[in-house]
């Protein structure tokens, strides 16, 4: 099966706006990892720290934007935009690993 993972990518995008932790984690395999500062020390390994870990941003009133995109094979690679209140705009670039369902695997980011 061929994966579409701009879909998938602007898919986990949609979901973090939306701004469910629950949900953004079920996009994650049950023992995926995210690393996000990458090399910040602290891996998040498991559905339930994944959620954890997006309960940051449960509530904020957030838009994201996909800004660039690459893939190969069954990873991608963007850059995105995400607007919390209006207010503040981050920039990040996150590496994704997805397995053949289409649920994340493996998520770095730099924060």
């Amino acid at each position: 099966m061929s994966l579409d993972l701009k879909a998938l990518v602007e898919r986990y995008l949609d979901t973090v706006a939306a701004g469910s932790a629950a949900a953004t984690a079920a996009l994650f395999t049950e023992d995926a990892t995210v690393e996000d500062p990458v090399g910040g020390g602290e891996v998040h390994i498991g559905r339930k720290a994944i959620e954890g870990f997006y309960k940051n941003i449960e509530g904020a009133e957030l838009k994201a934007e996909l800004l660039s995109f690459r893939a190969g094979g069954h990873e991608a690679a963007f850059a995105f935009a995400l607007t919390v209140s209006g207010a503040m705009r981050i920039e990040p670039i996150e590496i994704m690993s997805f397995n053949s369902d289409g649920q994340i695997v493996a998520m770095t980011g730099d924060g």
